[in-house]
C-alpha cells in the first residue's frame, strides 16, 4: 500500500534570525534559543494514511507475507488458539480510540468465529512489565472484546513469574535458555498483534520479550549484551537483537506456530491543542504562539502531579500507515522499510554536544511518574538510540538533557525502582558492577515478585534492565549534563546537573574543548538518523 510523505525532514544550521527553539521539559517546554551554528534535526512531517484501516487489515490476513498460509486457512474448529497483543509500553502517547489493537483483533475474532474455533485465549505480552489495569485494557481492546473475555479468564497477562504457565523450549547454540508461556507454547496457532513505533520493536522480539521468563530474558537484557548493541534500532548492529532472533528461530523450530500481524504508526503524535510541539518554529501560526504561551503557562503553574494528569490524558490522533502479517521475520523486512520510508533521514558528519528535551512520558510510566532513573533510560537508551550506522554525538562526546528530574517515584508502580536508587546507584552507576553485586538479589526477592504478580509493579529487576539499556551511551559518551533537574538526584545519576541552558553548554565545554559542534534533537516527532 502507498504512503506519501508530506515532508521530509530538515537540518537547520541557526544564524541570528533562528526564532528559539521549543525545548520539552517533562511535565511542559520552554523556548531556548541555541548558540549560532548549531545544528536543529527537524524529523519528517508525518505520513498520511490512504487507505481504509478495515480494508488494510483484512488484506493483510488474506494475503500473508513470506511463508504463510492466509489466516482463515490456519483456523480450525477444534484448534487451540491464542491471540497475544502488545502491552501499554506502546504507542506513545496512546492513540485514540479505536486502537489498531481492537481493530485487529476483532478481526481476528470473526475469522476464527467463522471457522468454528471455540477455545480463544488472549494474553497481554507484558514481559517484566507492570499488569494493565481494566481501563488500560478496554482502552487497548474496546469493551466488547474485554467483556466477551475478561470475565470468563480468557483474557491474561503474560506472569513471568507463574512457574505452572512456563514451558522451556530448549537452549539456543549459544547457551540461552528459551522458556515462554505455556498456554502460547500449547496452542495450534498464536496470532501475535504488534505495534511498531520504533524501528527496535517487532520481529522475534515481541515474542521474546514479551512471552519469557526472567530466566530467559536475563540472556539478552544484561550489560555486555547491551554494551555491543550499537545501535537499538538496526538490528544488525544490536547484540540484543541477534540474541533475539537466535530465540525466535529456536521456538519457530521446536515447531509452534507464530502467525505475526505488525503494524507502523504516523508520526502525529498530539492532538490539535499541542500541535505547536512537532511544527517548525518559524511557521507557528498566530493561534500556535497563544496555544504555546497558554499552555506552558498553565502547565508551569499547576503542581506537577496536577500537570501530569493533563499530559497523560491526551490521546494521539496517531494513523496507521501499514498492516503486514504472516511469517515473523519477512513480516518484519515490510514493518521496518515502511518505518523508515517515514522516519529516517540521513545527518552529516557526529557533534561535539548533543541536545534533547524529555517529555513527560516513556514506555515504563503511562499513567505514573518519570522517576530519574526512567529519565536517564529515556535520554541515553531512547533518544540516544535513535539513529543507524553511527550515533549523532561523537566518542567523548557530551549529551545534555532537559528535564525536571525530580527524586520522585511511583510507589504502585516502581518499588523497586526506589531501593535501586537508594541502595545500588548510591554504591556504582557501573552497570556490570551492580549486575554482579545486586541483580540476582532483587531478581529472586519475593516481596517484589508478590508485587509484580497480585498487584502493579514493574518486576523487581527492572530498574537493572533500565540502567543496563543506557550502557552502550555511558561507555560511548565523555559526560552527561542535566539542565534544571533536581541537583542531588542528578548526581545520584553519576551526571552533572545545571542549573540553566548556557550553564550546560559552559559544563560540557570544559569536557568537549571551546567552540564545540552542537546539535539539537527536535522531538516530536520521531525520527530516525543515518549518520554519515
Amino acid at each position: 500500500m502507498s504512503q506519501r510523505l508530506t515532508r521530509p525532514g530538515l537540518i537547520l544550521e541557526a544564524d541570528r534570525n533562528t526564532p528559539p527553539t521549543l525545548f520539552w521539559n517533562g511535565e511542559g517546554f520552554y523556548l531556548q534559543r541555541l548558540p549560532k551554528g548549531s545544528r536543529i534535526i527537524y524529523p519528517p512531517e508525518p505520513v498520511e494514511s490512504l487507505y481504509d484501516i478495515e480494508d488494510g487489515i483484512d488484506n493483510a490476513l488474506l494475503n500473508p507475507t513470506g511463508d504463510s498460509q492466509p489466516l482463515p486457512d490456519l483456523l480450525k474448529p477444534d484448534m487451540r488458539l491464542t491471540i497475544v497483543f502488545d502491552d501499554i509500553s506502546l504507542p506513545l502517547p496512546p492513540m485514540r480510540s479505536p486502537d489498531i489493537r481492537q481493530q485487529i483483533i476483532e478481526a481476528v475474532l470473526d475469522y476464527a468465529a467463522q471457522a468454528g474455533v471455540d477455545d480463544v485465549v488472549l494474553i497481554a505480552a507484558l514481559g517484566l512489565h507492570r499488569r494493565m489495569t481494566e481501563p488500560e485494557l478496554r482502552h487497548a481492546l474496546g469493551n466488547r472484546i474485554y467483556d466477551a473475555f475478561a470475565p470468563h479468564g480468557l483474557l491474561r497477562q503474560h506472569d513471568a513469574e507463574n512457574l505452572d504457565e512456563l514451558t522451556h523450549i530448549g537452549t539456543t547454540e549459544s547457551g540461552e535458555d528459551v522458556e515462554i508461556n505455556k498456554r502460547a507454547a500449547d496452542s495450534d496457532l498464536i496470532v501475535y498483534v504488534n505495534i511498531n513505533l520504533t524501528a527496535m520493536d517487532g520481529g522475534h522480539k515481541s515474542m521474546c520479550t514479551g512471552l519469557v521468563s526472567y530466566k530467559t530474558m536475563r540472556h539478552h537484557h544484561n550489560p555486555n549484551t547491551l554494551l555491543h548493541s550499537r545501535s537499538l534500532m538496526d538490528m544488525h548492529s544490536s547484540a540484543l537483537h541477534s540474541s533475539i532472533w537466535r530465540m525466535g528461530r529456536l521456538i519457530a523450530n521446536s515447531g509452534i506456530k507464530i502467525f505475526q500481524i505488525e503494524t507502523t504508526l504516523n508520526t502525529d503524535t498530539f492532538p490539535e491543542a499541542f500541535g505547536f510541539l512537532q511544527k517548525r518554529e518559524w511557521e507557528w501560526s498566530l493561534s500556535d504562539r497563544v496555544r504555546y504561551i497558554t499552555t506552558s503557562n498553565i502547565l508551569e503553574k499547576m503542581p506537577p502531579r496536577a500537570s501530569r494528569a493533563v499530559l497523560h490524558s491526551i490521546k494521539s490522533p496517531y494513523q496507521v500507515t501499514s498492516v503486514q502479517a504472516g511469517e515473523v521475520e519477512a513480516v518484519h523486512q515490510v514493518t521496518l522499510n515502511n518505518l523508515h520510508a517515514q522516519q529516517l533521514m540521513v545527518v552529516e558528519g557526529q557533534t561535539d554536544i548533543l541536545t534533547m528535551g524529555l517529555p513527560y512520558i516513556g514506555p515504563y510510566n503511562v499513567n505514573s511518574t518519570m522517576n530519574p532513573i526512567l529519565v536517564a533510560v529515556m535520554g541515553l537508551g531512547y533518544f540516544f538510540n535513535l539513529y543507524i550506522n553511527k550515533p549523532l554525538v561523537r566518542q567523548g562526546g557530551v549529551v545534555i538533557i532537559t528535564h525536571p528530574t525530580r527524586w520522585e517515584f511511583n510507589p504502585l508502580h516502581h518499588p523497586s525502582y526506589i531501593d535501586f536508587f537508594e541502595q545500588v546507584l548510591s554504591q556504582t552507576t557501573d552497570p556490570v558492577e551492580m549486575a554482579a553485586k545486586f541483580e540476582e538479589s532483587f531478581a529472586v526477592d519475593p516481596w517484589y515478585i508478590h508485587l509484580y504478580r497480585k498487584s502493579y509493579a514493574y518486576h523487581g529487576v527492572h530498574p537493572f534492565y533500565m540502567w543496563y539499556w543506557c550502557a552502550h551511551a555511558l561507555d560511548h559518551l565523555g559526560g552527561v549534563v542535566v539542565v534544571g533537574g533536581d541537583r542531588e538526584a542528578v548526581r545520584r545519576l553519576g551526571f552533572r546537573p545545571a542549573s540553566s541552558f548556557d550553564d550546560g553548554l559552559e559544563i560540557a565545554s570544559d569536557i568537549v574543548g571551546t567552540n564545540p559542534s552542537i546539535t539539537h534533537l527536535h522531538c516530536p516527532p520521531l525520527l530516525l538518523t543515518e549518520v554519515r
